[in-house]
């Protein structure tokens, strides 16, 4: 039997809380830790997400996802984005603190699920902009076994505005992004550039992809119209040890939307969880 334990609240003294969610078969068995981390405007309940932490589950991990703590959720509100003021105040480095904290919680001696969790096999998976916030972290984190990059971005310096709109956002303070399936106005403030300068050396995803000295996977979709196939190639050979896998014809999402009201995963999913799972067993 599948345990899904959703919304355990991770409270911290100084800074917001991290709400998270835990699958596994409850038995008493140590398992192997995944933890999942959502890219650009995602959250911990989009699209077929829970369905991919159930596979994981069945096939004994113990499978951990989490918001991160200024995606734009809230704990009353976890799904979607009531809370833009935090979104706009996100950057890089909350989201590398925020997997650290995860670690650590998991990692503690306090863990209530430590007869279920093998806190010495943990492998870290992160989709689109999480992919590169995995590979960082798994770069500077001596604690994780494996790290697979899901659609995942190779770069974050080119994704910012250049020239005159880099101007303007730093004379306005704020630029927003349209979100197509809410039509929310997503606001970014100026100080997630102004984090990435201070902080570009650690935020730079050739370089941590340089020094991985763990098993890398990179799965991509070749017909990823967010994050182009050519930045897998590019992780790929940054890391010549790495195992690329490419899905013909699959989307950014691996066929999944959301909401994703279907029992079962996609076919590309399917692929990517099975594989991903080939992998780590491995």
């Amino acid at each position: 039997m599948i345990q899904k334990l959703k919304n355990n609240v991770l409270t911290r003294k100084n800074d917001k809380s991290i709400l998270i969610d835990y699958f596994f078969k409850k038995n008493d068995q140590q398992k192997p830790v995944v933890i999942f981390c959502h890219g650009y405007k995602g959250f911990k309940d989009w699209g077929a997400w829970d369905l991919v932490a159930e596979a994981f589950a069945k096939a004994d991990c113990f499978f951990v996802k989490f918001n991160f703590s200024h995606n734009g959720g809230t704990i009353e509100q976890p799904i979607d984005f009531p809370d833009l003021e935090a979104f706009g105040e996100n950057n890089y480095t909350k989201e590398l603190d925020d997997l650290q904290y995860v670690i650590n919680h998991l990692v503690s001696d306090t863990f209530e699920h430590s007869a279920e969790a093998n806190t010495q096999d943990i492998s870290l998976i992160g989709h689109s902009r999480g992919g590169g916030i995995v590979t960082i972290k798994a770069a500077e984190e001596r604690n994780i076994s494996n790290v697979i990059s899901w659609a995942g971005v190779s770069d974050y310096a080119s994704r910012f505005p250049k020239g005159e709109k880099l101007e303007d956002w730093k004379n306005s303070g704020v630029y927003y992004v349209i979100n197509g399936r809410t039509k929310q106005e997503m606001p970014h403030f100026y100080q997630f550039f102004e984090d990435f300068q201070a902080n570009s050396e650690r935020l730079n995803i050739e370089s941590a992809t340089k020094n991985l000295h763990i098993p890398h996977f990179i799965i991509h979709g070749t017909s990823d119209p967010a994050v182009s196939v050519a930045e897998a190639t590019q992780l790929h050979q940054w890391n010549p040890n790495s195992k690329l896998h490419l899905i013909e014809n699959a989307d950014h999402v691996f066929g999944a939307r959301h909401p994703w009201n279907e029992t079962s995963l996609p076919n590309h999913l399917t692929d990517v969880v099975q594989t991903t799972l080939n992998f780590i067993k491995a």
